[in-house]
């Protein structure tokens, strides 16, 4: 196959092209140039129009119900609603790309440590701007899956099969395969796999003699693009290509002699491109303020069980959520649910094209990600056998530190798509070529795909009502009390477990600021001073501490002096000049509680009850005092 090995086209009949004699005419006149990218055919078009109502299908709950949001992974939801509203900000008002204080207020957040989606967010302004960034986010995940399949396909039908029914089947696959119908269920970044075939296309094509400069200005362009979607992707695919090309050099040196030499120079333009684009970037996600050191321990340590590799999702028509949910951190990283059926294909297809150096490339490159993935210790159905796995070897390396072990296994899914591609072009090919045998191969081709595939089928995502913007905000009843020198502080401050604020401040376009957050943020723990791992929310207050913990349902301590004179401190550090509690779980304990420790009690307006405090907050002589509670 030409993209893989570069001797003849994937799929091409053994036999050789009869030799016809050539006319004068044709010797005059050259041969018209055949594009690689020509005219879509009705077979592509129908492919693409699948890939995008397949997609419609997974996401159709967001765009019936344009009030729910994603059940299992609201957060996220949120956290790229946000994101949105920051990359539209970025375009309208030209406000700086990498860094803001909208949220985690005085500290900010650093955007290139979070994923910032920005080749994404900006593209997306219109949409955002018209529609609001809680219908943007539905395009961005819907248009997501589309564009991925699409670009699958046409990257495989134009330069590793012939067949058009391989080329589909292997890019539905890579683009709803369980791993990425889970992670659609929160991660549209990690979705947006559009460019990935691209960039594998694009490093094989460094090979071609006399375009060292450009190929190589191709691929860096789209190694930048992808940095601005989703670093995680794209350092995956580096991984898997580098030690594919490694091994691919390395089989072919002799054959091809001068073919490395003319691959490294492609190479060292694309890195000479990328890192210049990328260099400022990347020193404000690493060194930048907000920046931190590595993922929390515990979540280094999410590997993916090994009895996950045969079971099946919980998003697959075969899947059952009890049994994926003991086989997995949360519903958004099932990374590794590809069920038995099709492990058995993936081992059948190694056998049957073991004498193609580069499929067993593949399978090896496979097996690698599989054992990354399990984490530094190997688990067996929940249970943890001591068995060390490869990545306690790898865990604490720097950049890796920042990867989660479990994600190597969904970097599987586009070997297993281009195995599953290869696959069906053999047996095309083996139809086209040996009448005899037609009814047999077709039967056994459409049998072991079917029995591998079908029971990974993907189901509509889960969605729940949310709570609505409230009207304190829409009505910008807000603006009363938050200006350049003031933010909003919600009660309880926004974390994993409460991100609506996130979405408030996202409707407004990143106007109103905000205290707390739900964000990677850099441990500021006083005890260890060292220590600039990640943690998912804002170190921790006074305040915000008491609130998430009576919001959990814990008992309520006593307010005494020292507690008022913590919160008054909280309020001036975040520069509060309102403070609002919607109605929720425990929003009457937490309601006395803060009015117990400010001094007076709030007043409904909007949908909120409200504490103005900017009285408190702008005179520095102002104390806090008790007052009576029925």
């Amino acid at each position: 196959m030409i993209a893989l090995e570069g001797e003849v086209r994937a799929g091409a009949p053994a036999a050789a092209a009869p030799t016809v004699e050539r006319t004068e005419e044709q010797e005059i006149r050259p041969a018209p140039r055949r594009l690689p990218w020509r005219v879509l055919s009705w077979r592509d078009v129908c492919a693409i129009g699948s890939f995008l109502a397949v997609a419609l299908f997974v996401t159709a709950p967001l765009w019936l119900n344009l009030d729910h949001e994603l059940r299992d992974d609201p957060q996220d939801q949120a956290f790229f609603e946000w994101m949105l509203a920051h990359g539209a900000r970025v375009l309208t008002d030209g406000v700086y790309p990498f860094f803001s204080d909208r949220l985690n207020y005085p500290d900010g957040v650093n955007m290139m440590a979070n994923t910032s989606v920005l080749a994404v967010s900006v593209p997306l302004t219109p949409i955002t701007l018209l529609f609001g960034p809680h219908v943007s986010f539905n395009v961005f995940l819907t248009g997501a899956l589309a564009l991925t399949g699409t670009s699958w396909y046409l990257v495989l039908s134009r330069r590793f099969v012939s067949s058009r029914l391989a080329a589909w089947v292997g890019a539905l696959f890579c683009t709803f395969a369980p791993s990425m119908v889970s992670h659609a269920g929160g991660h549209p970044n990690i979705v947006s796999q559009f460019l990935v075939p691209l960039i594998i296309w694009r490093t094989l094509e460094l090979r071609a003699p006399r375009r060292a400069t450009r190929n190589g200005l191709i691929l860096a362009g789209l190694l930048i693009w992808q940095a601005f979607i989703n670093l995680e992707i794209l350092f995956m695919t580096a991984v898997g290509v580098g030690i594919f090309c490694v091994v691919m050099a390395i089989l072919r040196r002799r054959t091809h002699r001068g073919e490395v030499l003319t691959f490294l120079r492609g190479l060292g333009v694309t890195a000479a491109v990328t890192l210049a684009a990328l260099a400022y970037p990347l020193s404000v996600q690493f060194f930048g303020p907000q920046s931190y050191h590595g993922l929390a321990e515990f979540v280094r340590h999410f590997g993916a069980d090994l009895a996950s590799f045969t079971a099946y999702a919980s998003r697959s028509v075969a899947g059952n959520e009890a049994v994926a949910a003991g086989l997995s951190q949360n519903p958004a990283e099932e990374n590794a649910f590809f069920g038995w059926g099709l492990i058995v294909l993936f081992v059948g297809l190694l056998v049957w094209m073991r004498r193609t150096p580069a499929v067993l490339i593949l399978g090896g490159v496979a097996v690698l990600f599989a054992a990354m993935s399990l984490g530094p210790r190997v688990y067996v159905n929940g249970v943890n056998t001591g068995i060390p796995g490869l990545w306690s070897l790898l865990h604490s390396v720097p950049i890796l530190n920042s990867a989660v072990p479990t994600r190597w296994a969904m970097a599987i899914a586009p070997m297993v798509g281009i195995l599953l591609a290869l696959g069906v072009q053999r047996a095309v090919d083996m139809v086209r070529t040996q009448p005899q045998s037609r009814g047999p191969v077709r039967v056994a081709m459409i049998t072991a795909v079917a029995m591998a595939l079908v029971p990974l089928a993907p189901t509509p995502l889960q969605t729940t009502p949310m709570d609505p913007v409230p009207e304190f905000v829409t009505t910008g009843a807000w603006k009363q009390y938050v200006d350049d020198n003031h933010t909003l502080v919600a009660l309880p401050l926004p974390d994993s477990s409460y991100p609506d604020p996130l979405r408030w401040t996202a409707y407004t376009g990143h106007d109103m600021r905000i205290a707390g957050a739900y964000a990677l943020l850099p441990n500021q723990d006083p005890r260890n001073p060292d220590d600039r791992t990640a943690i998912f929310s804002p170190p921790w207050r006074p305040t915000s501490g008491l609130m998430a913990s009576i919001r959990q349902g814990n008992p309520i301590p006593e307010i005494t002096d020292t507690r008022r004179e913590m919160t008054l401190a909280d309020l001036r550090f975040w520069k509060a000049g309102v403070v609002v509690l919607t109605p929720q779980a425990r929003d009457i304990e937490m309601l006395r509680t803060f009015s117990e420790l400010i001094g007076f009690r709030p007043t409904w307006t909007g949908g909120v009850w409200m504490w103005d405090v900017r009285a408190l907050v702008d005179n520095p002589d102002a104390m806090v005092t008790a007052i009576g509670m029925k």
